[in-house]
């Protein structure tokens, strides 16, 4: 299943060219970076505004929660204040790229979610895809 992820300020010219076949957003922000939230705010605002994306699921995860300067994934959610955006599942998770805290619980979040998600529902049906029961 393809998700849109969202990284590099100089990357976000080609994010729209991935949106129509997202399952899902991965939005990774560098919760050691206050000065950049700001900007990261009207980042992923932009992109969950944007059409293409309505529905899809969405996991936010603040990095570099292994460093002591880092911001917690709940006072970066209280910052962004999604809540007022749309009705979309979301998540945010304290993570850490360096020990790799969090991040098995929230890839094993999104799949569930996904595998739920009218979104993927959606996708499915434009492709034809018929899901092969199990045994």
């Amino acid at each position: 299943m393809p998700l849109a992820i969202l990284w590099q300020p100089g990357l976000r010219s080609i994010w729209e060219k991935y949106y129509e076949e997202a399952h899902a957003l991965i939005y990774l922000i560098d919760a050691a970076c206050p000065s950049r939230f700001e900007e990261s705010k009207s980042a992923l605002e932009k992109a969950l505004r944007h059409e293409d994306l309505q529905g899809a699921p969405l996991l936010i995860l603040a990095n570099k929660q292994d460093l002591s300067n880092a911001v917690s994934a709940e006072e970066l959610d209280r910052y962004l204040d999604l809540k007022k955006l749309d009705e979309r599942v979301y998540m945010f998770e304290a993570v850490s790229g360096y020990d790799g805290r969090g991040i098995k619980e929230s890839v094993e979040w999104l799949v569930g979610v996904m595998e739920r998600s009218k979104r993927t529902e959606t996708l499915r049906a434009r492709t034809g895809y018929v899901p092969v029961p199990s045994s």
